[in-house]
């Protein structure tokens, strides 16, 4: 009932976890404002950053995607031609690749049988699991 404006009452916890006396104490009022900070606060608090030596200058370094699409790149490339190969109508056909999205029967026949054990077996761990939490 004593307090002031700017006062409140204060406990903290020990080493143990046991509280420590109740003490009254001055609150410091929070230094912030509302709005934003203009162009010349903005560059004053960049300019004396300890971060700002690392982070001022972009750098654009090669990206994962960039890695990867060079490394597809190489290896989707065509083979270059052997002098024989290119001499005309001595040259063996070159092997046809299919689409990248044909599966052939065999694949086609591996993933259905995958796919339906996986859902069967997903079906029994859900009944096993819902059956036990229903009965108890």
């Amino acid at each position: 009932m004593e307090l002031g404006i700017g006062e409140a009452l204060v406990s903290t916890l020990g080493g143990k976890g046991i509280p420590s006396v109740v003490e009254r104490t001055l609150i410091r009022p929070p230094a912030s404002r509302l709005g934003a900070i203009t162009p010349a606060e903005r560059e004053a608090i960049m300019r004396t950053s300890p971060l700002g030596a690392r982070y001022d200058q972009p750098i654009d370094r090669q990206s994962a995607y960039e890695m990867l699409k060079e490394r597809a790149d190489k290896v989707i490339a065509p083979p270059r031609q052997t002098e024989e190969a290119a001499s005309v109508g001595r040259g063996e056909p070159e092997p046809r690749v299919s689409g990248g999205n044909r599966q052939t029967v065999m694949e086609a026949m591996v993933k259905s049988v995958v796919r339906s054990l996986g859902s069967s077996l997903g079906r029994q761990i859900a009944r096993g699991i819902l059956g036990s939490i229903l009965k108890s």
